[in-house]
């Protein structure tokens, strides 16, 4: 483990690797060119480079289009690996979008902003769905918030809504991810470590954050599932179910080990 001054001393690379990445990244975006390449660079090499994240990748993101991915959720750092693998915007909770820092880089990362009201999820979904015209993959994760990294939480059916009507009158498809914490410094991680990277509850970001510049070297397994159509399931609510099941079945086979065997 890290004393304090390696963890801000992490910190301190990041904030300087962000400052580097930013004039680029702005002008790339203002000219919608390359913008998401040059976004997933930055996220590849804070990763592994600053943050010691090592990421083991099965499977790989759909070339269908409109394309939705559904993720479980155990921390910002999905986020983070996300981003690096994934050409897409995120759909997040409205409030992020006043959080110091973290709201700015959302927000220049084009996230898509929700209000928890329902009110508001037709015009959810007209947003979501514009931006998938645009050809982007959508990032969201149906949880609707994180769990301890241990388990995959109830999906949420009304966030599959936006896969309810065609884009460009093709129907949307819905991906499914899993992602599992399963080693520190190379080792199996337990179920009781897990805990330790996994951001939930009401635990306090920046206290957490140290913690994690702290510890270090962690293993991502991320694992793409084939795309499913809601016309292939039935309606929304069995879309979700069926995503929830792939995602549950794909975070406990690479916990257990046994696609840590496989490769």
């Amino acid at each position: 483990m890290l004393t304090t001054i390696g963890a801000a001393t992490k910190l301190a690379l990041y904030v300087l690797w962000t400052a580097l990445c930013l004039v680029p990244y702005l002008s790339a975006l203002l000219l919608r060119y390359r913008y998401r390449s040059i976004s997933m660079f930055y996220w590849k090499v804070a990763l592994s480079l600053i943050f010691d994240v090592k990421v083991v990748v099965r499977g790989a993101l759909s070339h269908q289009r409109p394309l939705l991915c559904v993720a479980n959720h155990v921390s910002y750092i999905d986020i983070m690996i996300l981003c690096a693998l994934i050409p897409g915007a995120f759909v997040s909770k409205a409030e992020v979008r006043q959080w110091p820092g973290i709201g700015f880089l959302a927000s220049i990362a084009r996230t898509i902003f929700v209000e928890r009201r329902v009110s508001a999820t037709a015009q959810h979904r007209d947003v979501i769905a514009e931006r998938l015209q645009e050809g982007e993959p959508i990032i969201l994760f149906p949880e609707g918030t994180s769990s301890d990294g241990n388990r995959v939480l109830p999906f949420k059916s009304s966030l599959f809504n936006t896969a309810e009507k065609a884009v460009n009158g093709e129907a949307v498809h819905v991906q499914p991810v899993s992602i599992a914490y399963t080693r520190y410094k190379g080792l199996p991680m337990g179920r009781s470590m897990r805990p330790f990277f996994a951001w939930y509850g009401d635990m306090e970001l920046f206290p957490h954050l140290m913690d994690f510049l702290r510890l270090g070297s962690l293993t991502v397994e991320v694992d793409f599932f084939p795309t499913v159509t809601i016309a292939e399931t039935g309606n929304r609510k069995t879309l979700s179910r069926h995503c929830e099941t792939i995602v549950r079945d794909g975070l406990n086979a690479a916990l257990s080990g046994n696609r840590h065997e496989q490769e």
